[in-house]
């Protein structure tokens, strides 16, 4: 019997789904023609952020995820926030709906190329079940699966210190979600399965972690403006970094062959498993809005340092205008670096020890759309370069990120 490996099915089902996206949009498209007067049946939609960001340093760039292979400098640039998303609907009956969504943003190659984001069957079997087949966002946190959509947030960019850590964007894979009715609360639950699919920027090298299976979790409860989740997930990766590589080169000018084989097992990842663990509080009522998040991290490999970050972030309406004002912070943990010969630089690259106060307003300006000003001051150790790029000697762990953007949905 011939077994189909991860890479091979993840590669697979990434030409399915795609393949699928094109055909549930084209078909949808067809039927909804004639059916002009019918609204919900089908329908077309989508989300942007037109922004600009810049910082007081050319010692460091700033990204906004580790999707990013460069940063915002001195200079303005519109690499780090912008995006253009587009989504159809298709309301099959009333048991079956299709969805596909396309994105492009600033991606691992330094392109805009057009991405299918989203791609998937939902099926609902009764009003408590809703069950989804395809390409799905991440849910590792709080918020997460709609972390592109900027004007979805309170604030210009979900706070980095908390969600940097998570460059899984989607998976091919299935969930099932069951809501159960509690008087006048309300709790809900989701499983999920599926296949990672996508790269991250290192240095000059991308580390392809398609193939890697995710499952996780989360049990939410809601009750009246309060919103509380827990929920955990990991992922088990199935490539090693690609720098690893790089060892052998140093054979024979500075490595014997015995130390490089040594480092490379010391910082394996292929066959590793990291654990995201993860609470959040959402309140929103009236003019105040107020979130409070926290995670912990528990990686499989020596390569990468254990970590726990959390944010605090609260709103206040007034008018059409919502000044507000928050803090993040990340720690690393049992970060200890070994003393082996070019392991010390790897292990480096994944630590961070700081905290960034957020100030900013956003002035929700017409209907769908919003306007934000936000200044990010960012307080770290020198050592503290997770996930910044291009960091230079002498670098002092600060910096200050001043944005603007244009939030719409339509």
């Amino acid at each position: 019997m011939a077994y189909l490996s991860f890479p091979r099915f993840s590669a697979y089902l990434h030409r399915l789904v795609v393949r699928l996206g094109l055909v549930l949009a084209v078909a949808g498209a067809a039927l909804s023609l004639p059916a002009r007067g019918e609204p919900g049946d089908f329908t077309i939609g989508g989300f942007g952020t037109v922004g600009m960001a810049r910082t007081n340093t050319n010692d460091v760039e700033f990204v906004r995820d580790l999707s990013q292979p460069r940063g915002a400098r001195k200079r303005w640039t519109g690499n780090v926030d912008s995006i253009l998303g587009l989504q159809a609907n298709w309301r099959i009956n009333s048991e079956f709906a299709a969805v596909v969504q396309g994105v492009s943003r600033y991606r691992y190659d330094r392109s805009y190329t057009p991405e299918i984001a989203w791609a998937y069957l939902k099926v609902d079997p009764s009003p408590t079940l809703s069950m989804r087949f395809g390409r799905l966002g991440t849910e590792f946190f709080m918020l997460a699966d709609s972390r592109l959509v900027g004007y979805s947030y309170l604030p210009v960019r979900p706070p980095g210190d908390y969600f940097w850590s998570l460059p899984f964007s989607s998976i091919n894979g299935a969930d099932a979600a069951l809501t159960v009715p509690l008087a006048d609360n309300t709790l809900r639950g989701k499983i999920y399965y599926g296949i990672a699919d996508g790269k991250i920027p290192l240095e000059d090298e991308q580390w392809n972690i398609g193939g890697s299976p995710m499952m996780g979790a989360y049990l939410e409860y809601q009750a009246g403006p309060w919103l509380l989740r827990g929920s955990y997930a990991n992922i088990r990766f199935n490539s090693n970094l690609p720098i690893l590589q790089n060892f052998y080169s140093l054979v024979p000018h500075y490595l014997t062959a015995d130390q490089a084989r040594t480092s490379l097992d010391y910082l394996r990842v292929d066959g590793t498993r990291s654990h995201y663990y993860s609470l959040g509080l959402v309140y929103d009522n009236g003019p105040w809005q107020f979130q409070l998040m926290l995670n912990s991290i528990d990686q499989g490999s020596r390569a990468f340092a254990d970590s726990y970050a959390g944010y605090a972030l609260a709103g206040y309406r007034i008018g059409s205008v919502t000044p507000y004002l928050g803090y993040s912070w990340v720690r690393s943990r049992n970060y200890s670096p070994s003393s082996l010969p070019g392991v010390t630089q790897v292990q480096a690259d994944s630590f961070s020890r700081q905290g960034t106060t957020i100030v900013g307003a956003r002035w929700d300006v017409a209907r769908n759309v919003a306007l934000k000003a936000q200044w990010d001051a960012i307080r770290g150790d020198s050592a503290s370069i997770f996930p910044f790029r291009r960091e230079r000697p002498g670098w002092d762990g600060r910096v200050d990120v001043f944005s603007l953007t244009m939030d719409f949905v339509f």
